[in-house]
């Protein structure tokens, strides 16, 4: 996730760079013909370049409203993941006896919930597990394919085995319901892609626009003429770009939902919430994104 006090303009410019030099050279050439060829003669209208500009403009306007819903929908199951899992210890401390037993039930829990936390979180950017994860997964000789679900069936058979009431019982099965429900819309944002074409057709409008432009505009100053015909769909492009980013908040990009640092912050409230207080450090971050 991006630091509103940190973000670098330099990393994006370098994320666009390749279609900076290519929508350049584009306007480069598309000048030069509009100047010194046969099309010299040639005048496009500027209002019918300005319908081209308008389409582009409410698709690139549909597509960052839908990219940003997508992501702001990650950042929404996360924060209710945070609420969730210290929902889920508090109900053992307070359905469970206050025995040494049953602080050792909690913190199992606990520990088995920082590590579903992690688990998810590599998972959805299909990174290599952390070591503690790897540690839980030969540990306890997990070889489902779904990890963060068969840690969620671990928390299920040791609920089971407690042995509380059925009303209580109900309430903390139904905290992992929604944890089990937050897992599958993260999959559902993961595994579903934004439609090619719709990219396609926008940069392809690009340079239909970025075509017709010269061919509208004084012929007197080309060098003006090239670096309108450059920048402007240049604009188009940093604005589709900022979308693509958007559109897919588990790629672990600066963009992403931060779903490490809270994990992290989880498990520091949990281990708070069972009394500990050797705590792991929640480390600043020495950039402008955090993960």
């Amino acid at each position: 996730m991006l630091l509103n006090t940190r973000i670098s303009v330099w990393a994006f410019v370098r994320l666009i760079k390749f279609d900076i030099i290519a929508i350049s050279a584009y306007a480069l050439i598309v000048g030069i013909l509009d100047q010194y060829s046969f099309l010299s003669g040639i005048s496009v209208p500027l209002s019918i370049t300005a319908i081209i500009g308008t389409a582009v403009s409410l698709l690139l306007g549909f597509r960052t409203a839908q990219s940003y819903e997508r992501w702001w929908e990650a950042r929404i199951i996360w924060g209710a993941i945070v609420n969730d899992s210290r929902t889920l210890i508090r109900q053992l401390l307070q359905f469970l006896p206050q025995t040494e037993s049953s602080k050792a039930i909690a913190s199992e829990f606990t520990k088995r919930q920082v590590i579903w936390c992690y688990a998810l979180s590599d998972s959805l950017r299909r990174v290599p597990y952390l070591q503690s994860v790897q540690q839980y997964i030969i540990a306890y000789n997990i070889k489902d394919q779904n990890i963060p679900n068969a840690i969620l069936n671990k928390h299920s058979e040791a609920l089971a085995a407690i042995g509380l009431s059925e009303f209580k019982q109900m309430q903390v099965d139904a905290t992992l319901s929604r944890l089990c429900d937050a897992m599958g819309k993260c999959e559902r944002i993961k595994n579903t892609i934004f439609p090619r074409s719709y990219s396609l057709l926008i940069h392809f409008l690009i340079y239909v626009f970025a075509t017709m432009l010269p061919f509208g505009l004084d012929d007197k100053f080309v060098i003006v003429e090239i670096f309108l015909a450059a920048l402007i769909p240049l604009i188009f492009i940093a604005i589709e770009k900022t979308a693509i980013i958007m559109q897919d908040p588990f790629e672990n990009t600066p963009m992403d939902t931060p779903m490490t640092m809270l994990s992290k912050t989880i498990e520091i409230n949990l281990l708070q919430m069972l009394g500990e207080e050797n705590l792991p450090p929640l480390t600043k971050p020495d950039t402008y994104y955090v993960m």
